[in-house]
């Protein structure tokens, strides 16, 4: 079912964002391959419906419900496996929880989009890396999306903070290849996740690739080790696109789609 050699990335896997979309893809990919899990989200209802269908598959899960946008969230999840050894770390907990204009949004919750995306994923790698280091093996992922490819309204704080996820996950994986540990950066285009649905996204807008949780998954853990970024297929073009030196051109395009597909959305709000 997937690439993912145990004995290189077992016998644990941490996967933040666990319970549910890709993390729940990537969570049954890992249990088929005999790994066991740690799976870390908010809610716990659907984190246990989730470990459950790993337990199904013969491995053992621990799992974490708490807010991963807290000061003490990262020491709460390397508590919860201080006595087992972590071969794998997935970060895929990464929403953007505060969607507002910058001048009309509250500072204090653009803090906790910066600190879901940056604070506390920089502080499970400093902890669970380290140990990967001193071991030689081991690998780090880190779900991306194209929101940091350009500016977008609405996406002023997220944008930022998945650009610099991408940068800061091509510099660590420079560091830690010699080391043996796999860093890989996977950059998400619309995917149908039940987050997203709950939201109200408009995924049937003509010419719009939207990919599926399982195949982003499946592509992201076929890439582990090839490179410190991967673009989701279905999206790739979209990436090219974002990369247009006439930058006013690349994110006025980008917008134009975006109100369409976020219109919905903000109907409902009115």
């Amino acid at each position: 079912m997937t690439n993912i050699d145990p004995a290189r990335y077992g016998p644990w896997a941490v996967i933040t964002g666990g319970s549910e979309g890709v993390g729940r893809a990537m969570a049954l990919r890992l249990a088929h391959t005999g790994i066991h899990l740690l799976l870390v989200a908010r809610r716990a209802g659907p984190l246990e419906d989730t470990a459950a269908e790993c337990r199904a598959l013969g491995v053992r899960v621990r799992t974490l419900a708490t807010d991963l946008s807290s000061p003490d969230a990262a020491a709460a999840v390397q508590a919860a496996v201080s006595d087992i050894e972590v071969g794998l770390l997935v970060h895929n907990a990464g929403a953007n929880t505060h969607s507002a204009d910058f001048l009309d949004g509250d500072l204090a919750a653009f803090q906790q989009v910066i600190d879901l995306n940056i604070t506390t994923p920089l502080a499970l790698i400093s902890g669970f890396g380290a140990a990967m280091r001193d071991r030689g093996r081991g690998g780090i992922v880190l779900v991306g999306s194209l929101a940091g490819y350009l500016g977008s309204r609405r996406h002023t704080v997220y944008g930022g903070v998945k650009a610099f996820g991408r940068i800061f996950a091509e510099s660590l994986w420079l560091e830690l290849r010699e080391y043996g540990v796999d860093v890989l950066e996977l950059v998400l285009g619309v995917t149908r996740t039940p987050a997203m649905e709950r939201v109200g996204l408009d995924f049937d807008i003509p010419g719009m690739p939207v990919s599926e949780p399982d195949e982003v998954a499946a592509e992201g853990l076929a890439a582990l080790g090839q490179g410190p970024v991967h673009i989701v297929a279905a999206h790739e073009k979209l990436a090219i696109r974002r990369g247009d030196p006439d930058r006013a051109a690349a994110v006025l395009g980008a917008d134009r789609m975006m109100r369409r597909l976020i219109g919905a959305v903000e109907e409902r709000d009115r």
